[in-house]
């Protein structure tokens, strides 16, 4: 298909059932617009999907936090390239709503219309798994489900997920939309890897009763574990700041050097280690991590061939 005219394609309407194997990685279009200009971001485009990648992970607030930035670039970014590459058919996007100041919250009448916004920037129809960026406790939880199941029956919107929910407000939601008959949430996205396992205790196990999927970003802990951080090294990254920090904790490096470790025995960068260690837990359908270049993204789809057991143990 030629690369010069924008398209806008369809894909199958929505009917909130699981989207099914996203493969090795969901590539993270956080850094799109940000620490990747669009020239960047449309190569890191293309060689996810030459690789055979599955989805792209993105938000309306992306990346609203830069300066001279308003909100929906990586969204935008997206949408240009699904449209001249023509690749909506074997590529699936995931968006966000409620943290974006310009449509904030999970009001009925904010999720519609954050929706119609993101489908505009992102020049394609329909959104394949929309997230509740956040909860939100000032809108009822029936008032946002029904949005939500709304754009589902609409064909607006394939699967409904929700990011940063506690255990009981994921079981509520789900409880509800049960009852009600609604689309429920098929997917989690948290804060989850080898130096932050916090969902561990309480939300783990609650998608495992509730059959949902988990795909956990900050999956390398922002770059902590993608293995150029060691003591006394300086790191060129817009978020090294955090990963000094973490330096500074004995119990995390103990866990980087348990991961390199593994790495260096077989070979291969301690990047795809670390997200090996996410893909041998059962509730995990893959992880989430972002790539400035192409050159970052090969790492994080290639596996390790560390054996489960050895994951699990770190």
């Amino acid at each position: 298909m030629s690369t010069d005219a924008p398209t806008t394609t369809t894909s199958a309407t929505g009917d909130g059932a699981p989207l099914g194997d996203l493969g090795p990685l969901v590539l993270g279009g956080n850094v799109f617009g940000w620490s990747a200009d669009a020239g960047q971001s449309r190569e890191v485009l293309d060689a996810f999907a030459a690789a055979g990648g599955r989805m792209v992970d993105t938000a309306d607030v992306y990346s609203e936090w830069v300066d001279g930035n308003s909100g929906g670039e990586s969204e935008r970014i997206v949408g240009e390239w699904l449209a001249r590459r023509g690749r909506r058919d074997d590529v699936l996007v995931a968006t966000k709503v409620a943290k974006y100041s310009g449509r904030p919250g999970l009001s009925a009448a904010n999720v519609a219309r954050a929706a119609e916004e993101s489908l505009e920037r992102l020049q394609s129809d329909p959104i394949d798994l929309y997230y509740a960026h956040q909860d939100d406790e000032d809108v009822p939880q029936e008032e946002y489900l029904e949005a939500f199941h709304a754009l589902v029956e609409s064909g607006r919107v394939r699967a409904l997920g929700a990011s940063n929910f506690t255990p009981a407000r994921l079981r509520s939601a789900n409880e509800l939309a049960a009852r009600h008959g609604w689309t429920p949430f098929t997917y989690s996205q948290d804060p989850w890897n080898a130096v932050d396992r916090r969902i561990e205790g309480e939300l783990v196990p609650a998608l495992g009763e509730l059959g949902v999927v988990e795909l956990p970003y900050s999956a390398l802990a922002s770059g902590f574990l993608s293995g150029k951080y060691r003591p006394g090294a300086s790191v060129d990254s817009v978020r090294a700041r955090s990963g000094e920090r973490m330096l500074q904790d004995p119990a995390k490096v103990a866990v980087l050097e348990r991961l390199r470790g593994l790495a260096e025995a077989r070979d291969v960068p301690v990047a795809t280690v670390a997200l090996d260690w996410l893909r041998a837990r059962e509730v995990v359908g893959a992880p989430i991590a972002s790539a400035r270049t192409p050159e970052q993204l090969a790492d994080l789809l290639r596996h390790s061939g560390v054996p489960a057991a050895e994951l699990l143990a770190v």
